[in-house]
């Protein structure tokens, strides 16, 4: 158990019988009333984000979650395989599970979040970048730095994104896992 004073950014409880992150609070102490918190909090298992407001000294269930790294192995029609970087045991992730599945290639590191106590496999978590290839897209021509004009790639995963028009084929990114963008070119 934990009170409204142990609240910091990432700790996760349990509410409405769901188990939620803490991406943002804020202590407010209004001047007339009493003090209360004001909270977003993420669901671990959906992705939604909600507003909530605690009063202050309120206690909550702390959960404890593991991240765990793991390799990405392949894709089949039973989901996607991952093993387990010390263990060397495979799972199997469903899509609706992994933040950004457009993004994976083979052999990249993920952390799978597991709940502690019941051992359930919460999701799939990408590094917030990762670098990737173009496989195809129209041909840069010399000079066009200048505007912040885009067009569309094919990474080597399948995913399509919008880059700028300077970027050619068979180049290295870096994409923004998080926001599913261009980040920078890879030297």
């Amino acid at each position: 158990m934990a009170t409204t004073a142990d609240f910091r950014n990432g700790l996760c409880i349990e509410y409405n019988n769901d188990l939620f992150t803490i991406v943002e609070f804020q202590h407010v102490k209004p001047g007339k009333g009493p003090a209360f918190v004001r909270t977003k909090l993420k669901s671990i298992r959906t992705g939604k984000v909600l507003e909530n407001t605690f009063n202050s000294g309120v206690k909550v269930t702390t959960a404890r979650i593991e991240r765990r790294p793991h390799q990405f192995l392949f894709k089949d029609d039973m989901g996607y395989h991952f093993m387990d970087s010390t263990t060397f045991e495979q799972i199997v992730i469903q899509e609706e599970q992994i933040d950004a599945p457009e993004f994976i290639s083979d052999g990249q590191q993920v952390d799978i979040i597991v709940h502690d106590e019941t051992e359930t496999i919460l999701g799939c978590e990408l590094p917030a970048f990762v670098e990737l290839t173009i496989t195809y897209t129209e041909p840069g021509i010399k000079g066009d730095t200048a505007t912040n004009t885009t067009k569309s790639a094919e990474l080597e995963t399948g995913a399509t994104i919008q880059v700028p028009l300077f970027i050619n084929q068979d180049e290295k990114i870096k994409v923004d896992t998080r926001t599913k963008s261009y980040s920078e070119r890879v030297k």
